[in-house]
């Protein structure tokens, strides 16, 4: 696997698995293959309502969690809190 390093200093794979389409059952056993295929990286979002799965999958892998690196974005209400 290939990492990038951010501007923090972490590293994050360069290629990452979209959970986009991954529902249900099916879904999850997908996440699983990707996972023992080796992907480290899972792109999420709070619209795609598949996080449950995700986070399951992850859990019930045996690898730990420190070596997943999780992106999520939030749909468009969510915004940033700005101090006045």
């Amino acid at each position: 696997m290939e990492y990038i390093t951010l501007n923090n200093g972490i590293q994050m794979p360069i290629i990452g698995f979209g959970t986009w389409a991954v529902r249900g059952k099916e879904g999850y056993n997908t996440l699983l293959d990707a996972i023992h295929t080796g992907y480290r990286l899972f792109d999420t979002a709070e619209m795609y309502a598949n996080q449950d799965i995700v986070g399951k999958a992850i859990q019930d892998s045996g690898i730990d969690r420190s070596e997943f690196f999780i992106t999520t974005k939030l749909c468009r209400p969510h915004r940033p809190f700005v101090n006045p």
